[in-house]
């Protein structure tokens, strides 16, 4: 079949099965032409299939060597009907481990579940190994509770009053976009609870504590959670808003990991990661307008990264050095340096204040920020033709 993107709004409901085997190996190729890294032997990601998920699952394989657990919730192909990106991109990276002579073992689970644990668990005892790296970077907007079977669903908004600002509405399939203004009318106590209960660190401590319960947790395993905190552009409706509440949650989560588990030395970190495109990034008022001023303004100073060189330069500088963490007063790692560092802050916030739809193209880049999302999806590469009919089923080379 001939695969094109379907895009509905923020959802591409296609993917490109050989366009996400590409991304895969490109990024490999980054973490395989840069040093290797003194880090894990056994990693666990959940979350794993795509972003900063797929990005710690491949620097863990081909940066450190390790073998590796993923979790994902993906949606398998059919003949007349694509999978989800990340499945491919599951698909790709473990034919790559075993071609290193790795272990990378890929369930399609819900993260959220206690037989998801307990399945990875049983996997660890059958395969005699510890883990001594855990990645949780789940992004699921809706989360079924494992005890009580409640269902909870998050929301984006702010807390306290109305917010209003402007934001950019992308059209992806054309390239272009337009200035809106918008309304947010505050979230209820009951939103913001639920959001806690989806996107805060309870999910997070749930599966430390069955793994070290299980006793296949090393005494010198690591564990990091990430985060997004922006700047005051952002604040209403991340760190200010439902989010926020939420990522304080994960930060307390880590101090609660942190405190019981000291003396086995197990150390958990909430990684604060700089803004990247995802499918769910660009659903997010405000934050389509930001990320295309901010990548416009680092591009032009140097310091832009996409994902997989930014999770690189996390595993080398702060989760495996011997040198001192970059930490903030709440003990986050700070990987936003490059973000928040006063030249591109300064240019980004000048920008913002003078942005209109005129001079849109001018301020901010917009066609990179369409192109960084249908490429999530394996399309708008240079080198694939889109022409040329898929099998769904894979996106692996026939032997």
């Amino acid at each position: 079949m001939i695969i094109k993107p379907r895009v509905r709004g923020f959802i591409c409901t296609t993917s490109h099965p050989h366009g996400c085997r590409k991304n895969v190996e490109e990024a490999a190729n980054y973490v395989g032409s840069q040093p290797s890294i003194s880090g894990p032997s056994n990693a666990l990601v959940v979350g794993c299939s795509t972003g900063y998920g797929l990005a710690s699952r491949l620097v863990a394989t081909l940066g450190c060597n390790a073998n590796t657990i993923g979790i994902s919730l993906d949606r398998e192909p059919t003949e007349n009907s694509t999978a989800t990106a990340g499945w491919y991109n599951n698909e790709a990276h473990d034919e790559m481990a075993r071609r290193s002579g790795l272990d990378a073992t890929t369930l399609n689970r819900d993260a959220f579940a206690h037989e998801t644990r307990r399945d990875v668990i049983d996997l660890l005892r059958r395969n005699n190994r510890k883990l001594d790296l855990i990645v949780y970077s789940v992004a699921s907007p809706v989360r079924t509770h494992p005890d009580s079977d409640e269902r909870y669903r998050s929301v984006i908004k702010p807390l306290g009053s109305t917010f209003k600002s402007q934001t950019l509405v992308p059209d992806v399939m054309q390239k272009s976009a337009e200035l809106r203004e918008i309304e947010l009318e505050p979230a209820t106590p009951m939103e913001t609870a639920a959001t806690v209960k989806v996107m805060g660190g309870e999910d997070w401590e749930l599966w430390i504590n069955q793994l070290y319960d299980a006793g296949v947790i090393s005494k010198s395993c690591i564990t990091v959670a990430f985060t997004y905190l922006g700047n005051e552009l952002t604040q209403p409706i991340y760190r200010g808003g439902t989010l926020g509440k939420a990522k304080e949650d994960l930060d307390r989560a880590c101090e609660d990991i942190n405190s019981r588990y000291e003396t086995e030395g197990i150390r958990a970190f909430v990684a604060a990661l700089k803004a990247v495109v995802t499918q769910a990034s660009t659903a997010i008022p405000i934050v389509p307008l930001y990320f295309s001023i901010l990548f416009k303004v680092m591009k032009s100073v140097g310091t832009h990264e996409d994902s997989i060189q930014h999770i690189y330069r996390l595993f080398r500088e702060q989760l495996y050095t011997d040198k001192e963490r970059r930490l903030d007063e709440e003990g986050r790692l700070r990987l936003d340096n490059f973000e928040l560092a006063e030249e591109v802050q300064t240019e980004v916030k000048k920008r913002w204040g003078e942005i209109s739809s005129e001079n849109l193209r001018e301020f901010a880049d917009m066609s990179a920020f369409t192109t960084d999302f249908l490429k999530l999806f394996g399309f708008e590469r240079d080198d694939i033709d889109y022409e040329v009919e898929q099998d769904p089923m894979t996106c692996l080379s026939p032997e």
